[in-house]
């Protein structure tokens, strides 16, 4: 209490000495001397604060007079007060009243200008904290932005930003723009609180235009200091800042400077600053961190790394194209067409994250992006426009990615845009301004894009199957262009080849119209430059009054049969004519819904591109039929429907139609629907049946099989349970099972604010509801579970369980009884063998009574122990290899189902390693000799381009072609069955069993098993070569690493020595394969082979090491090879290694990305977010850690700095496949621990906590190059990282000088960062 009376004695004594002074007309240096004497004898530390406050008050307004003003100047220049502390105290006294004392509203922007911008003397003062406190308690920052902290650095961002926004409003006040706000009024005081009374001023101030000519002078001058704030390179920085962690506070703000750019009278009369000029400083290319790059290494790495435009990159790069952008993208979309492969997840959501992922690393616009889409999908379909023969998916699967699954990925990202919330509080501090004004620039982009792609007419070419519908859409287009409006129906009347006047269509003609369907476009696309040839004046012929086809339906013409094939044969044209199909299907009767599930079936569900979402839909709902409401009976409702659900199974079990489910994402959803079919079914005694309208008859094991073999497909259920494992990522082989299928079936059923947001997702969520709106698991399948389980087990161990007397022991012996009869009767049983049992031999019973009447689940239970008790027999000479073939086909005959358990016993066998070899001699097994020596030719042709060696299938004849028994059983019985559409579906189960049972046995089992379904199948010979030639990499490590290695010669032409040769895309993924290119079977673009090998391996750890390995000797041949030696000592010795031979840099540094491009790839494809986690925490610490040899060639220094971005390259690229660019993808939970590790371990290394091993340059360009693109690209993640590592990566990059680059850094760290961010700011830049 005494100190505070003290203390306001003191301030009293310096009031009345300052009042002494002004009467006196002492001169203010003087005063300011005395002041700062007496304030020292007293013991107070200058600056003081209390004496601001004084000083402030003194002034306002009492003594509102020039000396006063002078005092405080001089005050400010002895650093007796703290200037930002009085520039706050005088912003709340002075702008309110600036109308009634102007002049000191001019003396306040004098002050401003002195003091705001040298902010380094201040915040490295004692009282720094002190200051910024009382700055917070004067203006209330830490109330209006709502940033609860104390940290001084904070503080001052709050306070650069405030004061420029009171001179906004202020400004906008004074113009009366302040009212054309969106909020009306300012949030800061700059208004008066109370009437302002004219008579205080002591200046001649009273004549009204002189008034009005110094205010709109101080207006200008206002204004002006707000672009000096834009424009320094010290404050401009700071209010970096507040946009980026202010973000709804700064879209207020910047609107309102807009606004007084655009209207300002001030600004037309200010020569500083002009209106145009304000707008352009508005911009967010001009509000940034790093506008100087005085950092040699970062200007190096940006010229280099930075893709720009699809255009401008390839212009520098010879030998590159547009498509090399977009490799991973070729990738996925290749990869998805493995007709093993069945996908959880909707392509859609695969290739929309990927799309963004690339936008955002390649730094490409819209209009580049959604063009690269097209041109990798287009690739696609001519990559295989005349696919070779076999149970793969064909044309239609790569069709459905073009025109279907690609428009719906354009649509998710214009709906994404077009549907962003307008709230303020919605935008996140990535987000750009400019963006959000203009908020369909993505949908005018996909306009842009479409016109360009006209030019590639190489790549619109349609397959010849699409002529027709492509010509369609293209007349369509002349109708309409032509003023003649048709409907669907003139065309399902006229062919079009008997149209007077050409109508030449392509693919663009297609896309065209798939996005019109899904309206991305409308019709004024048909008028664009040359889009259609010419007009016609009038309709050469006329519409039938009645034809078959979806118009007359449409009218109410009915079912007829005739109707039905004009359905089935041509694509619905709209919904709504699917909806009436639907209705039928849900409502008719029993034909009815028969009929409607045909037309379904057919060309809308392969070539119905506009509408193919809706059919899968109604499809995948029509499979989940709830219960009627007037049902009342006993068993399932569903065998009420069995012959419309037969329909549909049998309709999509082709190959293609499986693939464009898994396209769709329906595959959950899909399994969920066939799991209560098979229960009920499975469960049912066969002593009923139902006739098809076409004649056919169908029992309850039929319609069990036939949707247990296409539940079957929809996982690996052959393979063991464990494979693909990595690190404490769940395998892949786990996820691949009933249980994980429902379960992502069950999460599509969780409403949440990214569903409703998101297309694709709402889409499933549909679905899912509209069969089950609750969650279903494995438990509700009581019969299936028991089979499942029943089956890992008969995978993970020997047989054994079978006790004699039980019902399943006397199901085994009716089954062998029925597939030996001729053998049973009058010798011992089968049975025996295994068994011990000789009770059941058969003799006497009739053979129709042979065929046990049980449900199919109780069959499957006993099929293990009867394939076993054949083998077995086989193996001890009772039963010949024919008649084990021949049993083995009649049980597959009587429960086709059966033929799932045969291939998952004759799997785990083979693995068992326990069955001696046979002979594959002719006599007791099929000989492969008659064309096995033509198979291994026809594999080295196809592995002609990657320098594999391939094994000898037989030395000199001396080597009789061996399998192991359970194998040549199995090969024995596949090729008892046609090869016709029955049997399709059952083989497509069998077939991929088949070659990886084989691909698992030891070389040549798999050439053998190809060279015997070559003489069954002659015209599968290419695909069945093929799938052979595959094998030749499983069993050797080394030739996978010569795949690898070809894939990156390929694609980066390094196989001749201009770095100019040609590369890229087509080089890796070339052509396909088949025997339809020079007259016969050609070799394979490695690309492809490796993306139909990498599955089967079960090593696919060793792949990351391989990759990295493969990524750096790349790197050494691309500097080596493209740069010339004089030219590579001249990089080395110039100031930033691009002086010299810019365009051969640029060059080599576009190869390394995209070398980088491709080992990401290659690494997130083979083994997932597993594999990439493995990279990131495991093989590249180890990398950098030990010690490589020191490449003394030619060029080293530029090979280890080109080796480090190559390694940054990659591994964001990495990161961004497996987690996404933004948080809206699951997999970016895992994101914050993965690269937080990581970033430890950068952190770690820059502090002298860890040693490294490899080269100083490699190390400085990575951790430069990986910084810069997450600055750059992934902004999202640098806020998941922790404040902490964010500061020492920050410091260890201050250290290299790589001051711009730490500040980036810290600028987009979020809050936590913004203070050091803004310290460093001030520190580094205002000198």
């Amino acid at each position: 209490m005494e100190f505070s009376l003290q203390s306001s004695r003191l301030w009293e004594e310096v009031v009345e000495q300052t009042k002494v002074a002004k009467e006196k007309g002492i001169d203010p240096l003087l005063w300011a001397l005395q002041v700062s004497s007496s304030l020292g004898t007293s013991g107070i530390a200058l600056p003081s604060t209390e004496l601001a406050h004084v000083l402030v008050n003194y002034i306002c307004w009492d003594n509102n007079i020039p000396i006063l003003w002078k005092f405080l100047d001089k005050a400010l220049m002895m650093k007796i007060i703290p200037p930002l502390l009085v520039i706050a105290l005088l912003s709340q006294r002075v702008i309110p009243s600036r109308r009634s004392h102007p002049a000191a509203y001019r003396l306040y922007l004098e002050l401003l200008k002195r003091h705001a911008f040298a902010l380094k003397c201040q915040i490295n003062g004692l009282d720094y904290q002190e200051v910024m406190e009382s700055i917070d308690a004067t203006l209330h920052l830490s109330e209006i932005f709502g940033l609860q902290t104390t940290e001084p650095a904070i503080l001052v961002v709050e306070f650069i930003f405030s004061i420029v926004w009171q001179l906004l409003d202020a400004s906008l006040d004074d113009e009366g723009l302040l009212v054309l706000t969106e909020e009306k009024v300012s949030r800061w005081a700059i208004k008066p609180q109370e009437m302002e009374i004219d008579g205080h001023d002591m200046y001649d101030e009273k004549n009204i235009a002189y008034r009005e000519r110094l205010q709109n002078f101080i207006t200008t001058m206002a204004i002006e200091i707000i672009g000096q704030f834009l424009q320094n390179k010290v404050t401009s920085r700071i209010l970096y800042l507040a946009r980026r962690n202010m973000s709804s506070h700064w879209v207020s703000f910047i609107q309102s400077l807009e606004l007084l750019g655009a209207n300002s009278a001030a600004l037309k009369n200010s020569k500083v600053l002009p209106s145009e000029a304000l707008l352009e400083l508005t911009s967010d290319s001009r509000i940034f961190l790093s506008r100087e790059c005085k950092t040699s290494s970062r200007q190096k790495f940006h010229a280099v790394m930075a893709f720009g435009s699809l255009a401008s990159s390839v212009s520098l790069c010879p030998g590159a194209s547009r498509s090399d952008l977009w490799l991973p993208l070729d990738m996925v979309l290749e990869d998805a067409m493995d007709g093993y492969l069945v996908n959880t997840t909707s392509a859609v959501e695969i290739i929309t994250g990927l799309t963004k992922t690339l936008q955002a690393i390649n730094g490409t616009n819209w209009h580049d992006t959604f063009l690269g889409l097209w041109i990798a999908s287009l690739r696609l379909v001519q990559r295989e426009r005349d696919p070779i023969e076999g149970p793969m998916p064909r044309l239609d699967t790569r069709l459905c990615m073009l025109l279907s699954i690609m428009t719906l990925v354009v649509a998710d990202l214009i709906e994404e845009e077009e549907g962003a919330p307008t709230d303020e509080t919605e935008y996140g501090s990535t987000n750009h301004w400019k963006e959000m004004k203009f908020p369909r620039k993505r949908r005018a982009d996909l306009v842009s894009s479409l016109q360009v792609l006209g030019d590639y007419q190489g790549l619109l070419a349609p397959p010849k199957f699409v002529v027709s519908a492509a010509n369609q859409a293209a007349a369509k287009a002349m109708l309409f262009v032509s003023g003649i409006n048709v409907g669907s129906a003139y065309f399902e009347c006229v062919n079009i080849k008997d149209m007077p006047f050409s109508c030449s269509g392509n693919l663009r003609h297609l896309i065209i119209e798939a996005c019109i369907a899904r309206n991305l476009l409308d019709t004024s696309a048909y008028y664009w430059p040359g889009y259609v040839n010419g007009r016609i004046n009038q309709l050469p012929y006329s519409v039938p009054a009645q034809a078959p086809g979806w118009s007359s339906f449409m009218k109410g013409a009915p079912l007829t049969s005739v109707m039905i094939n004009a359905l089935v044969s041509s694509p619905a044209s709209s919904l709504a004519e699917l909806e009436k199909i639907f209705e039928i299907a849900v409502n008719g009767s029993e034909d009815e819904k028969i009929s409607a599930a045909t037309i379904l079936c057919g060309a809308s569900l392969i070539r119905g591109w506009n509408i193919q979402e809706y059919t899968v839909q109604f499809i995948t709902r029509l499979m989940s039929t709830p219960v009627p409401a007037d049902f009342t009976g006993s068993d399932s409702h569903l065998i009420d429907y069995a012959p419309m659900l037969n329909v549909l199974i049998v309709g999509i079990a082709s190959v293609d139609c499986v693939q464009i489910f898994s396209l769709h994402g329906l595959v959950p959803q899909l399994a969920c629907s066939l799991m209560p079919i098979c229960e009920v079914f499975g469960s049912c005694v066969p002593n009923l049946s139902w006739t098809l309208p076409s004649g056919e008859e169908i029992s309850p094991h039929a319609v069990f099989s036939n949707a247990f073999a296409l539940l079957l497909k929809l996982w690996r259920f052959n393979h063991p349970p464990i494979e693909h494992g990595v690190g404490d990522v769940p395998t892949v082989g786990s996820q691949l099972t009933p249980e994980y299928l429902l379960l992502v079936r069950n999460s599509h059923l969780l409403s949440s604010e990214n569903t409703h947001k998101d297309r694709n997702k709402r889409r499933l969520s549909e679905v899912a509801s509209s069969s089950s709106p609750e969650p279903v698991f494995l438990d509700s399948f009581p019969k299936l579970k028991v089979w499942y389980r029943q089956h890992q087990r008969c995978i993970a161990a020997t047989l054994s369980g079978l006790v004699h007397g039980t019902t399943v022991h006397q199901t085994v012996d009716r089954l062998l009884n029925m597939m030996f009869r001729k053998i049973n009767k009058g010798s011992q049983s089968i049975t025996s063998v295994t068994s011990g049992s000789s009770s059941s031999s058969g003799a006497g019973i009739e053979d129709n009574s042979l065929k046990p009447e049980l449900p199919a689940w109780d069959i499957l239970e006993a099929v293990p122990y009867v394939v076993d008790a054949a083998l077995t027999a086989c193996a001890h000479g009772k039963l010949s290899p024919r008649e084990l073939a021949t049993g083995l086909k009649d049980l597959a005959d009587f429960l086709p189902a059966s033929l799932a358990t045969i291939v998952s016993y004759f799997s785990a066998e083979v693995s068992r390693c326990v069955w001696k070899p046979v002979v594959m001699n002719g006599m007791d097994w099929p000989s492969p000799a008659a064309n096995l020596s033509n198979v291994e030719e026809h594999i080295k042709k196809i592995l002609a381009a990657t320098g594999v060696d391939v094994p000898r299938l037989s030395a000199g004849g001396s080597s009789p072609a061996t399998l192991p028994l359970p194998l040549a059983a199995f090969v024995s019985l596949t090729i008892t069955y046609k090869i016709d559409k029955t049997s399709e579906r059952f083989l497509n189960l069998a077939g991929p069993a088949l070659e990886s049972l084989a691909a698992d046995c030891p070389w040549p089992c798999m050439p053998i098993v190809a060279s015997l379904w070559t003489q069954k199948a002659k015209r599968w010979f290419d695909f069945l070569v093929f799938s052979a030639s595959r094998t030749v990499f499983l069993h050797n490590s080394d030739a996978i690493v010569q795949l690898l290695k070809s894939c990156f010669t390929a694609t980066l032409g390094l196989n001749i020595a201009p770095i100019s040769s040609n590369g890229g895309v087509g080089a890796l993924l070339g052509h396909g394969f088949g025997s339809h290119f020079c007259g016969g079977l050609s070799p394979v673009a490695p690309g492809i082979l490796y993306l139909r090998v990498y599955r089967s391996i079960r090593d696919i750890v060793f792949i990351t090491e391989e990759v990295v390995s493969l990524l750096m000797h790349s790197v050494r041949e691309i500097a080596c090879s493209g740069l010339p030696k004089q030219k590579l000592d001249k990089l080395k010795r110039s100031k930033n290694g691009m002086k010299y031979g810019q365009v051969s840099l640029a060059a080599a540094m576009t190869r390394v990305k995209l070398a980088a491009s491709l080992a990401a790839s290659i690494v997130w494809l083979s083994g997932g977010h597993g594999l990439v986690q493995s990279l990131i925490k495991e093989t590249l610490p180890s990398w950098f850690i030990s010690v490589h040899r020191s490449d003394r060639d030619q060029g080293s220094g530029l090979v280890a700095m080109l080796g480090g971005y190559a390694l940054a390259y990659f591994t964001v690229l990495c990161g961004a496949f497996a987690w996404g660019v933004d948080s809206s993808s699951s997999a970016s939970k895992r994101r914050p621990k993965i690269l937080g590790s990581h970033m430890e371990f950068l952190a770690s290394a820059l502090d002298g906590k860890i040693s490294l091993g490899c080269d100083g340059a490699t190390w400085h360009a990575y951790v430069s190059g990986f910084v810069s693109l997450m600055v750059g690209c992934t902004p999202n993640w640098v806020l998941e990282v922790d404040v902490d590592v964010l500061r020492r990566l920050s410091k260890g990059l201050r250290q290299w000088h790589e001051e711009e680059l730490a500040l980036a850094l810290l600028g987009i760290g979020g809050v936590g960062t913004m203070g050091a961010a803004a310290e460093l700011i001030i520190e580094h830049f205002d000198s």
